[in-house]
């Protein structure tokens, strides 16, 4: 891929950029040459390289996935102003 002065004009307008004309010519050169490298990426045999998710291997702790209500109904419904049968009331907001 090669990358001309008005491709750098409309990379510049898209990342909001304000980018002198005379600097729109070296810009491009600069892009072409790191475009350069990333495609010299692509001939790096990389089949055996198994992926990765993480630079260092780390293992999450686990727990038991059990449901349970908390068995705090009645610690929690006392902060609230207003209970009633077990649940907070609150106002209504739908009209």
């Amino acid at each position: 891929m090669s990358v001309d002065t008005d491709t750098v004009r409309r990379i510049a307008k898209l990342a909001r950029l304000a980018i002198a004309d005379e600097m729109l010519e070296p810009m491009a050169k600069e892009l072409n040459i790191i475009l350069g490298w990333a495609e010299q990426l692509n001939e790096v045999d990389t089949g055996s390289v198994e992926p990765m998710t993480s630079a260092a291997q780390t293992a999450l702790k686990k727990r038991s996935d059990i449901v349970t209500d908390g068995h705090m109904q009645e610690a929690v419904l006392r902060n609230a102003p207003l209970t009633e049968h077990g649940f907070f009331v609150v106002p209504k907001v739908v009209e």
